[in-house]
């Protein structure tokens, strides 16, 4: 089992879950970046590591089907309609196999989280299927969950930012956020609060230097948002995993190599374990010259390409990706 200072998961091997029938991705860095065309599979690498720190919990799976509104519907011999999430859409292949398995972990036959689909009926139009999720160590016993926050492309709405911001407020995290803030907006912040009582209501408001009155963040442009969001995530994911989809949505790209900075040093100081998406070069150039500033190991780009085999990942080192980052060549 890795050791405390070593990284979550020092690689990463998917088999079996939705998209991806199998895929080994040999090393992944304190921050990995994942590119790739549209639909190739990336967001569904970040799917599997949020059921891997959740431990298969129930709760973290009905919301992967709920998000993407895979539900089925069965007639029972009355004629009546019954709604139930398609709990078989998590599983590769879906209803070709009479039972599916997903496994997901470290390239460690020992070490991993198992996933399996059992029918216990067949007789309805669709089957009734069993969930049940085994972690596989030296003790078969299951390890308590991770911590794992997940950003997706668009931005945190106010009943998911008002925890996550009661958690750091007052604390050396807040200034941290405050800090990401003054990456886009280009000015100093000295203050941020959320106010209103009920949700429509709720909303962010930051106070600049030099300014009486606060303003709405949200009036500060898409940008301000994006990085305030993910400077809030990244706070709240100490010890753990942190998860973003589409990093590069609304910040501008002479902000990029900044934004990555900031996220590297944090994630190293605070033991987080990053992975985001992109299907920006812009970002991908951001990230290198930011991961060239570090350690080996620190920064790490992924590209996953699909053809007739499959899904397969491609590692860039640390000097190929520099390469690539000072001479305009291709990576995405």
């Amino acid at each position: 089992m890795p050791s405390e200072k070593s990284l979550h998961l020092p690689q990463l091997v998917i088999s079996g879950f939705r998209g991806i029938d199998d895929l080994l991705i040999p090393r992944l860095g304190r921050v990995t970046l994942l590119a790739g065309k549209n639909s190739v599979g990336k967001t569904t690498v970040l799917d599997a590591v949020r059921v891997y720190a959740s431990r298969g919990r129930y709760s973290v799976l009905r919301d992967l089907l709920r998000d993407r509104q895979e539900i089925t519907e069965s007639t029972n011999q009355n004629g009546d309609i019954s709604v139930d999430l398609d709990w078989m859409s998590l599983f590769h292949g879906r209803y070709s196999k009479v039972q599916g398995e997903i496994i997901i972990g470290p390239n460690d036959a020992e070490y991993h989280l198992e996933i399996h689909a059992v029918y216990t009926s067949l007789h309805h139009a669709e089957p009734t299927v069993a969930i049940k999720a085994i972690f596989r160590n030296k003790e078969d016993k299951m390890p308590p969950s991770m911590t794992c926050e997940f950003l997706g492309p668009g931005m945190l709405n106010e009943n998911k930012l008002v925890p996550l911001w009661g958690r750091i407020a007052l604390t050396d995290d807040e200034i941290r956020v405050r800090n990401a803030l003054d990456l886009v907006i280009g000015m100093d912040v000295v203050g941020v609060a959320i106010v209103g009582e009920t949700r429509p209501d709720r909303r962010v408001i930051v106070r600049l230097k030099n300014q009486d009155q606060p303003v709405s963040l949200k009036s500060l442009g898409d940008g301000a948002v994006r990085l305030f969001c993910v400077a809030l995530a990244l706070a709240n994911s100490r010890g753990g995993f942190l998860l973003i989809d589409e990093i590069e949505n609304g910040i501008h790209h002479t902000a990029q190599r900044d934004l990555w900075t900031m996220i590297l040093h944090t994630a190293h100081e605070n033991d987080i374990q990053v992975l985001a998406t992109t299907h920006s070069w812009d970002c991908v150039r951001g990230f290198a010259q930011a991961a060239a500033e570090f350690e080996t190991g620190k920064g790490i780009l992924v590209r996953l390409d699909r053809d007739d085999r499959g899904l397969r990942a491609v590692v860039y080192s640390e000097e190929a990706l520099k390469t690539a980052a000072e001479q305009g060549i291709e990576v995405r």
